[in-house]
This record gives C-alpha cells, structure tokens and sequence, in this order.
C-alpha cells in the first residue's frame, strides 16, 4: 500500500479505507498483513487480495460534439453512411455503450444500437433535401451502487450516463437527370420583321441542383444560312438577318439544351419556324415575250397560247388573274382570266394580216394591295402548205479517201421550198441502203459519214436522198448520190507466219536459197507493193534477201564449227505506199554440221615410266584427242595400230585409257612404242 490507501486495527485487524479508491485506475488490490504475538521477535505474514467493485462513475464520450459526412443521393437503402464511436472508462455494464438517434428530421436513417453504423433506410434525393442532421445518443447500461439485494427491481435508468452528437449529413447531387424541353416545338414569325425580332422562347427544365441543373442552349442544325441567333443563356431566339418566304418557307432548327454536370447530360428538340407570307412580291411573267403561230382560216376558238405568270407569295398573295390591255388587232382574241390561255375571237387571215404584236397582257395578284406585270404577245399567222420541195440538181457526185473520220461532212445537200413556216422547212431523208456508211442531216442536209470507210471492203456507194416538208398531199423530190472511195494506205503487209525456222548444211556455196517468206497488202497499186529487206541480225552480211520475192539466201560460206544458228534474224516488209507502212517477223537458221574435221590427240606423242612389278591391270596412261564436229561427227573411237604384238596393253576405245594386261620384264623390254589411232 504505497498510497497509504488502507489502514488495519493492530489489535482485531480489521482493514479499513483511508483514501477513496478508483476502479479504473486500480482494480485489484494485494496487501501483505503481518502479525506479532507480543513481543515475540517471530512475525507471521499473509496476502489480502481486495478487488475494487467498479461504479458507474463514467459517461460514454464522444471524440467531438459535432460532425459532418457528404454522401451521393444514389446510395441504395442498407447503405452505411456514418460510425458513430464513443468511449466508456467503466467496465461491465457500467461500460457497455448502447446508440440511439435522439432526434432527426426525417426517417432516411437508422442506427446499429451497438456498432453505432448509421444506415439509410430509403434512398435520398437531393432534389428534394440537401442536408440532415441527426442527434446521436451514446448511452451505457449501469447502475448506481446498490446496498441491498432487495433494490434490484428498483433501479432508475435515469441514473445511466449518456453523450450526444450532432452529426450534419450532406446529400450531394449527382447528374442523373436530363434537361427537358418545356417550351413549345413550334414557332411563327412573319417574313418581313426587322433583324433582332424575337421569334421564339427556348425553354428547358433541368430537376438537378447547381451546375448540374445549369442548362445552356445550342443550334445543333438548320441554321447554315445563320438566320438566327439563340442567347444560350437565356433561350431567347431572334433573327439574324431578314427573312424571306419565298425563298424558304420554314426552318427546321435542332436545338440542344445542355446542363454544366460532369459528365453533360443534354436534350434536343426539333423546333419547326413557320416563315408567315406578306405580299411583297410581284407576279412575273415566265417570258417577258410570246411568240407564236396560228393557222390561217380556223375557226374561232382556236388555241394560241397560253400565258403563265408566277408570284412568290403565298394564300390570296399568289393568286392571279389575267387580260389584255386595249391595243391593235387585241380583238381579234380573248383570253381566260383563270387560265391565261389566249384563243382567237375570229377567223384569222394571214393574207389581210400576217403578224400580230399585242403589248398589253397583264396579270394581277389579289393581295392587298394589288401588284401586277405585263407581257408582249407576238402572234404570226401560218401559211398553208401548197408547195413541195425541189432539189437544185438531180445527180450528186463526189469523190473521198478510205481515211476520212467518222462524223465528217462530205457534200451538202440543198433544197428549197416556196411555202412559209413549218410548211417550207425541208427535211433531208435517205431511202437506199449505204451499207450503214451514211447518214444525212435531216435539217441541214449534210451527208456524214456513220463509220470508218474500207475501199478494201467497197470503192464506191450509190443511193438516194429525199427532201420533203411536213405535207402529206404533195410529192416528195428526190436526187441520186454516187460517192466514190479512194483507196490510201491504211494496211500494212502482213507476214504468214510471224517466226520462221529453217536449216542449212556448213560448207554450201554463196547465193544458196535458204527459205521463202511471203507477206501480204491489201491495199492497191503501190500501196500494196511489197518489198523485203533484213531489219537487223546480219551484222557480218552473212545473209542476203530477194526484195521482191522473199527468198532468203546465203551471202558468204557458212562454217557449223564457227557459228551453229543465227537467231533473232529479222525480217522488214514494207509497202510503197506514202508514208510507207511496214511489219517484221524472226527467222532462226540452224546450221547442220558436216562431218569435215579430224579428231587431233591433245599431245602428238606420250611418254611413260613405269616399274616392271606393277601389277597386271595397272593403269599405265590415257590419250586424249577433241574433234571439232558435233553429234556421231565428233564421237571419237581409239584403237593401237602397232606396237602391241604381244599383247602387254589393252586401250579402251571410248576414253582413251591405257592398262597393263601382262607382266612387264625389264630384262626381256625396256621400251615399247605404241601407236594409237583416234578415229
């Protein structure tokens, strides 16, 4: 007891409490207690072991008195938002803390009354609160002291100790939903409006808070000629730059409506501007000037024309009516206001009149005010047809060449007739077969040649032409048509055979005939003349050629063993024709050996040593000879002519080898000379 926390009576030893004593600092207390028996110089000695009972002295604490925590509004219910943690200095009981929400202003929120997690019990939406803020009861579970086993039923819980915490919960708004388009799709505006004129209000909603609300607005498209202009802040659309309904009736603008989240979430809508018509164009005649014909001698009620004007605007404003104003001549027609159509009053006569020039006719619109414009008639009154067409000559001759293109214009016809109008335009026709070569112009009566002209395939067309007019009552004038091709040189000779191969022995003499080539022109005269030459390849003139006819000769004596073949020999035939035309074909010649070079051993005489022990079928030496020759000309055969009366050595006949066939003494031979023939 070095506190002195104790005391004991010497004499019956009873231990006693002299300080208060405190649980959480010390909970058990070992004291050692000596006793004496007078004054016996012998102590004895025990342990005391007190336990100090814990009270419920201590409150639960929380670390701080208030705290804040930030969740997303998407959390799904069972989700753990917060922990609430306080400490107990007591034990047991007394130190067992229990969690309470002691007040909240929603029931979003529960709390594990013994882990102190706070969960949501409902999903949050910060669209509809921002904030909660949640009072947080830590409680223990003691009691007071008790003195009597019989107060045990009567404990007050008012007497357990508590902490509180105010904890602020901050539902932070994510970007979960889209602006939507409140404002109408639809919009008029008439065209002629200053630029600035507001023609529509954009409007759009957004249920999220702050930037995530935040919405801006946007031409997606539509808008490529720039007539408007949207305020992205404030929705407000306005013109540009003036409008017109005539030149475009109705805009389809995609506008988007965009928030400030991250990331942008966006709408679009198509708005429709209906462009309203004023009248403020006038009508305009499609012509400034009608020209037209009509028969003599028809009965009133005949159609001339008709008249057509158009007005831009749109409704009432386009409407149009039509007149003609007062002028010479204007009653001899009439026209219909709805249609425009001009028809004739009276019976016309183009020999009391053949041209009527009406400058008055006027169209109207029915807008407020009126806008109307004018137009000139000009009317020609048409003969009848009672006159055929006549050719200036009967007979047409002309002469070309075979190479003239296609398409091109060789004789111009030329026939007239007296009437007037349509009745005195002639019409060229052709009634005889040209093969497909010819064709006319049947308004100008050009001849024109339809294909490429062969005077090989034909050297001269005869055929008919015809003039006529549109009349079926009269006779139709016709003339005859000779044309005569003249042949050019437009083909080449042409080889029968593109190679030619031939042979020829070595040794024959000059000007020996070697092989005939034969080419061909079709073309006449001297176009289709042929001459021969050689092109290239009889650099050394070993060859020559008639040019007339063809024949390749020999020039110089041909040698196989100097030259076997003579290739890539070309050969030209050309034409006489300006400018001359020509072709070439190969010729190879093979030169054929003859058998006119003798064999020649590489070395006129062979020496050899040998010992007279070498055994019997030793290989003593070989002969060599070459033969300038080919094939069975050049194959050589070896044979021993002398020499070899007794039969020492043997030869092969085709390579020339030389072996022992007896034993060899030097005493009996020292030397023996063969002679061997190559054959």
């Amino acid at each position: 007891d070095p506190h002195g926390k104790f005391s004991i009576d010497p004499r019956f030893g009873i231990i006693r409490t002299r300080k208060q004593l405190d649980h959480e600092a010390q909970s058990v207390v070992v004291l050692t207690v000596q006793s004496q028996l007078g004054n016996s110089p012998v102590y004895s000695s025990t342990q005391v072991n007190i336990s100090v009972t814990d009270i419920n002295d201590n409150p639960p604490v929380f670390p701080t008195k208030s705290d804040k925590v930030t969740i997303s509004h998407t959390q799904p219910p069972g989700t753990a938002v917060y922990i609430a943690h306080a400490e107990d200095k007591d034990s047991g009981l007394n130190g067992a803390i229990k969690y309470r929400i002691a007040s909240k202003q929603s029931d979003a929120f529960g709390i594990d009354p013994n882990l102190g997690v706070v969960n949501l019990t409902r999903t949050v939406f910060a669209e509809k609160q921002q904030e909660y803020t949640l009072h947080i009861a830590a409680e223990d579970c003691g009691s007071p002291p008790l003195t009597s086993l019989l107060m045990l039923t009567a404990i007050n819980l008012t007497d357990r100790r508590l902490d509180s915490l105010a904890v602020k919960i901050v539902i932070l708004d994510i970007n979960d939903n889209s602006p939507s388009f409140v404002s109408s799709p639809l919009s008029y505006v008439m065209e002629d409006v200053e630029v600035g004129f507001l023609v529509h209000h954009v409007i759009a909603k957004d249920p999220d808070e702050g930037r995530n609300g935040h919405v801006t607005y946007h031409i997606l498209s539509g808008n490529e000629n720039k007539s408007f202009v949207l305020d992205k802040i404030t929705g407000l659309l306005t013109t540009a730059q003036f409008l017109d309904h005539e030149v475009q009736e109705r805009y389809r603008l995609t506008v988007v409506a965009l928030d400030d989240g991250s990331p942008a979430l966006s709408a679009t809508q198509v708005l429709t501007i209906v462009v309203l018509d004023v009248n403020d164009e006038t009508p305009v005649f499609l012509k400034q000037l009608y020209e037209t014909a009509v028969p003599e001698n028809r009965d009133a009620g005949e159609f001339v024309v008709r008249v057509e004007a158009v007005d831009r605007d749109a409704g009432l404003n386009s409407l149009l009516r039509y007149e003609i104003l007062p002028g010479a001549g204007y009653e001899k027609f009439k026209m219909n206001s709805d249609s425009g159509e001009l028809v004739t009053a009276a019976s016309l006569d183009r020999e009391t009149q053949e041209v009527f020039s009406i400058k008055g006719s006027s169209c109207h619109d029915l807008g407020s005010p009126s806008r109307s414009s004018t137009a000139q008639l000009y009317l020609t009154v048409l003969d009848e047809n009672d006159h055929s067409p006549l050719f200036t000559k009967t007979h047409y001759q002309i002469s070309v060449t075979e190479d003239l293109e296609q398409g091109s214009a060789i004789l111009a016809l030329s026939a007239s007739d007296e009437d007037a109008g349509l009745n005195g335009e002639v019409i060229y026709s052709l009634i005889d077969d040209t093969y497909g070569a010819f064709a006319v112009d049947s308004v100008m009566g050009s001849i024109i040649t339809t294909k490429a002209l062969d005077w090989e395939t034909k050297s001269q067309y005869t055929f008919r032409a015809v003039a006529s007019d549109c009349s079926t009552h009269f006779p139709r004038s016709t003339t005859v048509m000779t044309v005569l091709i003249q042949d050019v040189n437009d083909n080449a000779p042409k080889f029968e055979q593109s190679y030619y191969k031939a042979s020829i022995w070595e040794g024959q003499s000059p000007k020996t005939d070697i092989i005939q080539v034969f080419a061909t022109d079709l073309d006449s005269g001297l176009n289709g003349e042929t001459e021969y030459s050689i092109l290239s390849g009889n650099e050394n003139a070993t060859f020559l050629i008639d040019s007339a006819r063809g024949i390749l000769a020999t020039n110089t004596g041909l040698d196989y063993e100097n030259t076997s073949s003579y290739r890539f020999l070309v050969l030209l035939a050309s034409d006489r024709g300006t400018p001359s035309l020509n072709s070439t074909a190969t010729v190879l010649i093979t030169v054929l050996d003859v058998n006119d070079n003798p064999p020649v051993f590489s070395s006129s005489e062979y020496h050899v040593h040998v010992k007279e022990s070498i055994p019997i079928g030793s290989h003593i030496t070989e002969v060599s000879a070459k033969d300038c020759d080919a094939g069975t000309n050049a194959e050589i055969t070896y044979t021993i002519i002398s020499g070899n009366e007794r039969g020492h050595f043997c030869l092969d006949a085709r390579t020339g080898s030389v072996n022992l066939t007896k034993t060899l003494d030097y005493e009996d031979t020292v030397k023996f000379t063969l002679v061997i023939q190559a054959r």
